[in-house]
């Protein structure tokens, strides 16, 4: 089982969720709205202290294919996540100007639509992610709501998509048994789970990943 430590703010941060088993960091950019977002300068500083085999992840909330290709080139992660859906440009666009970089979309899990958006979209990315929150608002809420969906839909998509699947979306150390037994993703990705005071905690941790 994967494992992606969202929100991570700084160095520490990273090793710390490093240290205890995870293999992905989340690093978020500009938002509407949402917790955890860092300057892309700070990204970059993270991105360059972590282990090659590490996958750092930029969220970005661009829907213009040109934006997400130059704010990666100011970052460097080696995976780019993105949580709107685009509106200029396609992914093929960002494969063509940066081949080695994986791309991931999220899926924010609202109902039956839901799974129709995952398998479409699952046709031209490495990865989909399953996440809470409404797009759709007057502020859109594009992750980091620390609510739960419904897990019966993202169970569907995995079973339906042939493309490996993240869930998201509230998942905390009393909870992550009980989403992985009822969704089986290929990985889970949490961002206040595991956070006392917005802070990462290595208690929190710890605990999660017994249950992981």
């Amino acid at each position: 089982m994967k494992v992606k430590i969202c929100c991570i703010s700084s160095i520490e941060e990273a090793h710390m969720a490093i240290r205890s088993g995870a293999t992905e960091l989340g690093l978020v950019g500009p938002m509407p709205s949402g917790p955890g977002i860092i300057s892309e300068s700070k990204i970059a500083e993270i991105v360059k202290s972590v282990p090659d085999y590490i996958n750092t992840f930029l969220l970005t909330s661009e829907t213009d294919v040109k934006n997400i290709i130059e704010q990666h080139k100011r970052v460097k992660t080696n995976t780019i996540q993105i949580v709107d859906k685009l509106k200029y440009g396609n992914y093929h666009d960002i494969r063509n100007a940066i081949p080695d970089v994986k791309l991931v979309q999220v899926i924010h899990v609202i109902n039956e639509k839901s799974v129709e958006e995952a398998q479409e979209s699952a046709k031209d990315v490495d990865y989909i992610l399953l996440d809470s929150g409404n797009p759709n608002k007057e502020i859109k809420e594009l992750g980091g709501t620390g609510r739960t969906h419904n897990w019966e839909l993202s169970k569907i998509i995995v079973k339906t998509i042939d493309k490996p699947v993240f869930l998201a979306g509230g998942l905390n150390p009393t909870n992550i048994k009980n989403a992985i037994e009822t969704v089986n993703p290929y990985g889970v990705d949490l961002c206040s789970g595991v956070r006392y005071n917005g802070n990462l905690n290595a208690q929190k941790l710890e605990l999660f990943f017994v249950h992981v």
